[in-house]
């Protein structure tokens, strides 16, 4: 059921307009409002898909009530309604957020043509989010430790800027998950992020990888391919492992930094590009510089915020919580009840040397699952928790 407001100050439009929309469709459920301020007060106290809206009017005119509504509901779409000698005020509206103008009087297939449209981007707009919280909800961090608050509070403030990041800290402690909730959280959420695992790419195909290249640069090059920048462009591209990147596809990403330009493999022209880069490594970089490795400026332009994970070891407090997500997401994937841990299990658990961290948490979980009773004892961690 779509709900739909309608603000006119005269009763007869508001009649016909009714009357239109119930006779389209017998889902909508139209509200109406006499003027901007009633019309706002019930924007303030209802959820609306969609708001159809008279400019003049008395006591708050339409622009005024976009305006307002736009501070309430952003996403909400609002179809403003103009006299001929409106249009020029009606198109403006555009300018500040409405999603279409109709003229008086309303030509019928217009109308319910821009209704459909207004609610078919609303229903995106929901599912979008819904979306959107799924995947938050997959790359969530999970724990209350200082250390790992720390990150949580990093992420928050960092996050709606364009500025980069660095993510350090050992194999297994969840870079890869700051990186996500950095994307998820900024401006550039809508566009894509594209992750690039620099350790798993031969060193003579990462700038192909890259930049792209064209048809005949080497060998292989059958037709042209776009690049990891290009396909991340208005996004955010996630370099991990980047200590491991070759020097001169080094170079390449320095200079895409310095100048928002790449080049395709074997192309002459530059391609202009858009990217927030977050890169992140298990590698100590200033150790890696020293040795000739790693170069400096790109570090420079790399850390502009630095954020460190901690290892799973300087948070044993968050072990429980850890454990109980897994748990529940492996009986979710798994489709199986939910088995508890004891407390001694757990204990135990807590005293254990994780040195792959997380990720070898959530294995040794999903094996004591698999393989305990159906509480998870200590005896059970002692049986298989280490084999």
């Amino acid at each position: 059921m779509s709900k739909i407001l309608i603000i006119e100050d005269e009763e007869s439009i508001r009649r016909v307009l009714v009357s239109i929309l119930s006779e389209e469709n017998d889902s909508y459920q139209v509200d109406v409002a006499e003027d901007g301020v009633v019309g706002l007060e019930k924007i303030k106290n209802n959820d609306y898909d969609l708001v159809l809206c008279d400019i003049k009017m008395p006591r708050m005119d339409g622009v005024e009530l976009l305006e307002a509504a736009k501070k309430i509901d952003y996403e909400l779409p609002i179809v403003m309604i103009s006299g001929h000698g409106d249009m020029e005020t009606a198109i403006n509206t555009m300018r500040l957020g409405a999603f279409d103008y109709i003229s008086k009087p309303p030509d019928l297939n217009r109308l319910l043509n821009t209704v459909r449209n207004a609610l078919d981007k609303k229903k995106l707009v929901v599912e979008n989010k819904i979306l959107k919280k799924k995947v938050s909800k997959k790359h969530e961090i999970i724990g209350n430790s200082e250390s790992i608050n720390q990150v949580k509070v990093m992420i928050e403030k960092v996050a709606r800027t364009d500025a980069r990041v660095l993510i350090t800290g050992p194999n297994g402690t969840g870079k890869e998950l700051v990186a996500h909730q950095l994307h998820t959280k900024s401006d550039r959420s809508s566009a894509p992020m594209v992750e690039v695992n620099c350790a798993a790419i031969p060193t003579e195909l990462i700038e192909s990888e890259l930049f792209g290249h064209i048809k005949g640069a080497f060998t292989s090059a059958v037709k042209d391919r776009l690049g990891k920048f290009e396909v991340a462009n208005k996004g955010t591209i996630f370099l991990d492992e980047i200590g491991d990147m070759s020097l001169s596809a080094q170079a390449k990403v320095l200079r895409a930094l310095q100048e928002g330009i790449i080049t395709r493999v074997g192309a002459e022209n530059d391609i202009k590009i858009d990217v927030r880069v977050i890169a992140a490594t298990n590698k100590n970089l200033k150790t890696e510089i020293a040795e000739g490795r790693f170069r400096e400026d790109l570090y420079h332009r790399l850390a502009v915020i630095l954020i460190n994970v901690p290892s799973l070891n300087d948070r044993r407090e968050d072990i429980p919580a850890l454990i109980e997500h897994f748990t529940r997401q492996i009986a979710s994937e798994q489709g199986n009840a939910i088995k508890h841990f004891s407390e001694d299990a757990i204990n135990l658990l807590k005293e254990y040397d994780w040195t792959g961290n997380i990720r070898e948490l959530r294995n040794v979980v999903e094996r004591l699952i698999i393989l305990g009773g159906n509480e998870i004892s200590e005896s059970d961690v002692k049986a298989f928790a280490s084999k």
